[in-house]
């Protein structure tokens, strides 16, 4: 079986990789694409695979951007921090999907979907971007722009635009707001990444920022990137060099 991997951070792409290989070592990787404009280029050059596995958020734009120029006709398995409420299109339209951080079980199980439903699969999956699309779109539309703290007896509401961060410290969330007050939080950070969605960005596995609580960002050594914030801020915010593009392209959007 021959596999193409769809995904900007390297480290998670070497995982999937040797997962892949301790399920069946017969497994090709034919490729490892960091970018829509990389998948583009490699589709438009290079015969399909008989399988994807690819993430949704990249550097330069959504994995679903790549049919807009190319047409996919082998299916996609796509791995992702979304929720299942947000992936139910996948589900309608015969497309599998696994949730990070994965495990050899969930990849072993989306192997034999893929295995069992092969003819079902095939076939342009233009439409089925276009409804995923559709999906995420209207969840992010929905999605409520209030975070509920307990704080003692009561329930505070904060609008995301009062939220400067959420970081973790201790195994314990915090969430510090922009006029410097700070309460510990009962979510995840991954819990919160789904609430905030692209008004926030996971940093690294401390630390999910509001934009607009960002003044710049400097270089770090060695190709890494340090966060610095319209505040004074006690810790270190650092991003990893895999991250670093999909950061600089969300900071333009």
């Amino acid at each position: 079986m021959k596999i193409v991997i769809i995904e900007d951070e390297i480290l998670v792409a070497e995982e999937l990789v040797s997962n892949l290989k301790q399920i069946d070592p017969n497994i090709e990787i034919v490729s490892i694409l960091s970018s829509v404009k990389e998948a583009v280029n490699y589709f438009s050059a290079n015969p399909q695979p008989d399988l994807i596995f690819s993430d949704i958020q990249l550097g330069d734009g959504l994995s679903f951007d790549i049919a807009k120029d190319i047409t996919i006709d082998v299916p996609v398995i796509f791995c992702t921090a979304f929720d299942e409420y947000a992936l139910e299109a996948f589900r309608v339209n015969g497309i599998e999907y696994i949730l990070k951080p994965f495990s050899l079980e969930s990849l072993g199980k989306a192997l034999l979907k893929f295995q069992n439903m092969q003819k079902i699969m095939a076939g342009s999956i233009a439409q089925k971007y276009e409804a995923a699309m559709e999906a995420l779109k209207a969840k992010n539309k929905n999605s409520s722009t209030t975070i509920m703290v307990k704080y003692r007896d009561r329930l505070l509401p904060f609008s995301h635009d009062k939220i400067a961060l959420f970081y973790l410290e201790n195994e314990i969330t915090y969430m510090q707001c922009h006029n410097g007050k700070v309460y510990s939080m009962s979510e995840s950070l991954e819990e919160l990444e789904h609430k905030t969605a692209e008004k926030f960005f996971r940093m690294n596995r401390q630390f999910l920022v509001n934009r607009n609580a960002i003044i710049d960002v400097t270089d770090y050594f060695p190709r890494k990137l340090k966060v610095n914030l319209l505040f004074s801020f006690d810790k270190d915010i650092i991003v990893s060099r895999e991250k670093r593009s999909r950061l600089l392209a969300w900071l333009t959007v």
